[in-house]
């Protein structure tokens, strides 16, 4: 079996750290609290065991063993206590915890991060389905979490029952993936220890106490997952300005300035255009939006540099598809200015980041290859690494949907 040397070390503050830090924009760093600690995979690397921050080494314990291995879990315990830096061998194949591990920690990546665009091509997927296989998961992982994440899978549960009719007919039907069995059959464990009912569930535990017996008819999975939305895109209604266009151009598309789903996440999702009007001149911004709906009164804003000066802040208003505003600017009438756009949400924006255009490309590129899996036949050696059900669904509802 392969194996990779790994160090455990232990910073000024007390905690303990399998592997280095993590390195990348949060957007392609796949991240799960545990007991004890914080697991990190890298979305966009090859997959393995997680690098881990350890800051309650008692806590963490109760799993080291099950995830790194006996001697990973001694050798935390010693750094811990005082012995320098330890180096150890890891088996390069995760365990049975840490696949699953990794899994719950992809899907809340997914939930967060995955590029859904009508620009580009990429469908959104199933929230139900995404959060009940979450859900599913994060009862299979148990021994990893503490109480208050074990909470969060039975909210996860309850929010997302609209999925378990459908889900029970996709397993009903002629070619179901294995792997639904197993989501449905934790998701009534779940709920059976947590001492949930209703009816969604009492129909999952007839479903799962009969003879599994395919139906000889496949499923229009399309169909059964259609959300009757229309995306009618509808850039470039709202201009007003009639002036002469000076310049014009796409701005930065950085998805960590705003929550996930408030604007399309292709990269020319940002346009932007300046006019002359007689000797005042005006910018316009226009920005293709997600499907997360805000609630009212949550509004975007354009960020506008010319030339280098400081930002000029322009608040947006969602209309139909699309963000709009427009600002006057101070621009003398005899230049060309150079503009750089941006979009944000005010109070939850962190700041400007370092440019991150072709890491989020390459996030495009995992979201397209694992649309691609899923479109594979379920259960063959191509579907590897094995896709959520949501991406199964969304790439047989791609056609309908775009």
């Amino acid at each position: 079996m392969p194996e990779r040397r790994c160090a455990v070390t232990r910073v000024e503050d007390g905690t303990v750290r399998i592997a280095g830090p993590s390195v990348g924009p949060a957007f392609t760093r796949a991240v799960l609290e545990v007991a004890g600690a914080v697991l990190t995979w890298p979305v966009l690397g090859p997959a393995g065991l997680p690098a881990a921050e350890i800051h309650d080494v008692g806590q963490a314990q109760q799993w080291l063993w099950a995830v790194y291995g006996e001697r990973a879990a001694a050798a935390v315990d010693a750094v811990a206590s005082g012995t320098p830096t330890a180096e150890l061998t890891l088996p390069e194949r995760p365990t049975a915890l840490a696949g699953s591990a990794a899994r719950l920690a992809l899907g809340h990546w997914t939930a967060d991060w995955w590029p859904t665009s009508y620009l580009d091509g990429i469908p959104a997927l199933e929230p139900d389905v995404l959060g009940l296989e979450l859900a599913a998961l994060t009862h299979e992982c148990q021994q990893l979490l503490h109480e208050s994440a074990e909470l969060d899978g039975l909210e996860l549960l309850e929010e997302h029952l609209a999925a378990l009719d459908p889900l029970i007919r996709w397993r009903q039907s002629a070619d179901p993936p294995r792997r639904l069995d197993r989501v449905l059959r934790l998701t009534d464990d779940a709920a059976d220890n947590a001492g949930l009912d209703g009816e969604a569930l009492r129909h999952l535990r007839s479903a799962l106490d009969q003879d599994h017996r395919p139906t000889a008819t496949p499923l229009d999975l399309a169909e059964l997952f259609l959300r009757h939305k229309e995306f009618t895109l509808a850039a470039g209604a709202l201009r007003t300005a009639s002036g002469r266009v000076i310049a014009r151009g796409s701005g930065t598309n950085d998805w960590c300035r705003y929550p996930p789903g408030f604007v399309d996440a292709a990269e020319n999702a940002v346009s932007w255009t300046a006019y002359a009007l007689g000797a005042d001149r005006r910018i316009e911004v226009e920005v293709v939006a997600g499907i997360a709906a805000p609630v009212g009164g949550v509004h975007l804003a354009a960020e506008v540099h010319v030339d280098g000066s400081p930002p000029n802040r322009v608040p947006l208003a969602r209309r139909d598809d699309v963000w709009t505003g427009r600002v006057d600017l101070d621009i003398p009438a005899s230049t060309t200015p150079s503009m750089e756009v941006g979009i944000l949400l005010p109070g939850f924006d962190p700041g400007p980041g370092a440019d991150h255009r072709a890491a989020r490309e390459a996030v495009r590129g995992l979201a397209r290859h694992r649309l691609g899996v899923a479109t594979a036949p379920h259960d063959s050696k191509a579907a590897h690494p094995e896709p959520f059900l949501a991406e199964i669904a969304a790439a047989a509802a791609a056609e309908e949907d775009f």
